[in-house]
């Protein structure tokens, strides 16, 4: 049976899942796919901290350039993080002509233009199941087996520190700080959260679902992105009264020759199977124009999800070695155009608005003129009889405008001295 030699960059939490998955099932690999891949190298800086996994010594260094020269690493997996060393030691695998696998989103969706064009120029790989979704294996489904589709849209809950946070909230009533330093004692989120919280994972994951999808770059300045932090509980209770739960949704979308890609805390109907992803759990609905809606749902991050998705791609990469087909599933495939991103103020959705308003006649009206003007029209008032000193929280659900109305007529309404604090304004997805 033949071996496959492979150097793992980055010996964290994920390369210590690798690690653990080769030694727990590598003979159910290699009975499986007839070629055995083999840990040959580990490359870390710190090389005593306990992983909780046994290595033989002879296979780690420090050195990662080494493990990447060394004629025994025929696949290099690059879990070292980050957009600098890892890019460094990436493209060097690549210009070797070495297949790489990797679970950088950021490294992707920064980089990836020159990573796909250095590995096609050195007859290399790129296969990066683990950078999306975890253990969900949704780049296989765009790269194979949605290959006879155009995809109309994606929607995806892809990021688990925020859909924990979001859960908790709704069903324990609490404040969105106390559910993050929870959420951070339990290891659900980080010391430093903002990459979750403020939506920039989610983006760097959207990116590359997006850029995937429709065959041409997407630059992360052309992605519109609003996170969960300091998100009211008062509103996720608002919305279940109006049928919805709040979710921090990537919505990619393709129409009129444009595709729109954004991430923002949005209104989800009850009803729609979206709303039942919990917890750490990550989903992606995918439509074709052939297949229709599909979906995605598994653990989208931790040890266990995404070693396994790693595995996935050093067995994809030893079958492509074995039978002399480098290149077989080239890792990104180009349009040949340069795509035109939807800018957010032509984006068009309906809205839910909570705004803080002082309890007297006529004011309401006001705020319904400042709307009409904007051409939104109104689809449904909720005055709650809570109160803030002398003001009273008032939900207005809209029908579509686009944001650049939104904007305008907000801006308007909130400079008005009726009102006491700034609106609330949150996307509403309907799946039209």
């Amino acid at each position: 049976m033949k071996e496959f030699g492979v150097g793992l960059l980055g010996f964290g939490t994920v390369g210590a899942g690798v690690i653990e998955g080769l030694q727990k099932n590598g003979e159910l690999m290699a009975r499986r796919l007839g070629v055995r891949p083999v840990l040959r190298k580990v490359a870390d800086i710190d090389l005593e901290r306990d992983r909780g996994v046994k290595v033989d010594r002879a296979l780690l260094t420090q050195d990662a350039e080494a493990a990447i020269k060394d004629p025994d690493v025929d696949i290099v997996v690059e879990l070292i993080g980050g957009t600098t060393i890892a890019r460094k030691f990436m493209l060097q695998a690549l210009k070797l002509g070495k297949p790489v696998v990797t679970a950088n989103k950021a490294l992707l969706a920064e980089y990836g233009e020159e990573i796909h064009r250095t590995a096609k120029e050195h007859g290399a790989e790129v296969y990066y199941e683990a950078s999306v979704g975890g253990g969900i294996p949704i780049v296989k489904a765009l790269r194979e087996g949605l290959c006879a589709n155009h995809i109309e849209s994606m929607y995806g809950i892809l990021n688990g520190t925020c859909n924990y946070i979001l859960t908790r909230m709704e069903r324990e009533h609490l404040p969105f700080d106390e559910v993050l330093r929870e959420a951070q004692k339990a290891g659900y989120a980080e010391a430093e959260p903002s990459l979750d919280i403020d939506g920039i994972d989610t983006a760097h994951k959207a990116v590359v679902l997006a850029s995937l999808a429709y065959g041409f770059t997407i630059p992360m300045s052309a992605v519109h992105i609003e996170g969960i932090r300091g998100l009211s509980a008062a509103d996720i209770a608002y919305a279940g009264e109006l049928g919805y739960r709040i979710k921090l949704l990537a919505i990619v979308k393709q129409s009129s020759g444009q595709v729109e890609v954004r991430i923002h805390p949005t209104l989800v109907p009850l009803s729609h199977m979206l709303a039942s992803v919990s917890g750490v759990f990550n989903a992606v609905m995918v439509k074709g124009d052939v297949v229709g809606d599909t979906l995605y749902y598994g653990r989208g991050a931790g040890r266990a999800a995404t070693s396994s998705a790693v595995l996935s791609d050093i067995a994809d990469v030893a079958l492509n070695l074995a039978a002399g087909s480098k290149q077989r599933l080239p890792s990104f495939v180009g349009n040949g155009v340069q795509g035109l991103i939807r800018p957010i103020d032509e984006i068009g959705a309906r809205y839910y608005l909570r705004l803080s308003l002082l309890d007297k006649p006529g004011i309401l009206a006001k705020v319904a003129h400042i709307l009409g003007d904007h051409q939104i029209s109104i689809a449904s008032v909720m005055q709650k009889e809570a109160r803030l000193g002398e003001y009273v929280p008032v939900i207005i659900v809209t029908h579509g405008s686009n944001e650049g109305n939104f904007r305008g007529a907000l801006k308007e309404i909130d400079a008005m001295d009726v009102v006491g604090a700034e609106t609330v304004r949150l996307r509403i997805e309907d799946f039209t």
